[in-house]
């Protein structure tokens, strides 16, 4: 492989930075929940007696959001912690 790297220590790198990249998958969720709470501000702001469906609506829709940032987090986990691709070698 590389000189001075044992595969054991590549392996446990790349998963660190498939780990790290695997992260990445939460910056998307975080920004499109925000739109959703400020668009529902507003909404609110126009139309107050429909707060209640609002926000049922906006709580809905950023739990089905926040399951790609969970799944993310759940991969990141399982790369640093359980080491899968070390049972390979």
């Amino acid at each position: 492989m590389l000189q001075g790297i044992s595969s054991e220590g590549f392996v446990l790198g790349c998963s660190a930075l498939g780990a790290g990249i695997a992260m990445v998958a939460s910056i998307g969720p975080g920004f499109g929940q925000g739109i959703a709470a400020g668009k529902a501000a507003e909404a609110v702001g126009r139309q107050p007696e429909a707060q209640s469906e609002i926000t049922r609506t906006m709580i809905l829709g950023q739990a089905v959001a926040e399951t790609s940032s969970i799944y993310s987090l759940i991969i990141a986990i399982i790369l640093l912690f359980v080491q899968p691709l070390l049972s390979g070698l």
